[in-house]
């Protein structure tokens, strides 16, 4: 695109008028803060997806993780070419803690349940068959000798696009 830089750079010009010069100069753009770079940072262009794509990234990447996952022959070369951790920082301070087990788990939701209005009884709502729909879900699950911390899959994949929160 033109001007998509910050270095100086040149530019030939054609006008239908002379002048006693060239119009093969250098000149450099300035841009303000902003998408396409601040005063001395380096140019980058990116854009912004909506929450509702993020989450339908999110869930794809999910689910190709856990197919990938399930049909790997090296479970262990599978986790490494995926970035996961094999050790984790503890919250306490204490040793790392280490990988021990990746979850996968099938749910079906097969109703609703919510507290009733002026009740002690919850509301429930039964789905019809075709609003049953299969969900599953992955953790890594790390241990230390005083911790466990089962890390959804997703938080995962969150935070390693995003970089550390």
């Amino acid at each position: 695109m033109p001007h998509d830089h910050l270095q100086d750079h040149k530019h030939d010009h054609d006008h239908d008028h002379h002048h006693a010069h060239g119009h093969d100069h250098t000149h450099t753009h300035t841009y303000g803060p902003g998408h396409n770079g601040a005063e001395g940072a380096p140019y980058h262009l990116h854009s912004h997806m909506s929450p509702d794509d993020e989450a339908a990234e999110l869930q794809a990447l999910t689910a190709q993780f856990i197919e990938g996952f399930t049909q790997a022959t090296d479970k262990a070369a599978f986790l490494r070419l995926a970035g996961v951790p094999l050790e984790i920082p503890s919250d306490s301070g204490a040793g790392a803690l280490k990988l021990v087990d990746v979850s996968i788990t099938h749910q079906w939701q097969v109703g609703a349940a919510s507290p009733a209005f002026g009740s002690d009884e919850l509301s429930y709502l039964p789905y019809p068959g075709d609003l049953i729909k299969e969900r599953v879900n992955c953790a890594l699950i790390y241990v230390s000798l005083k911790e466990r911390r089962d890390v959804d899959l997703r938080t995962f994949l969150k935070t390693s696009k995003d970089g550390p929160a």
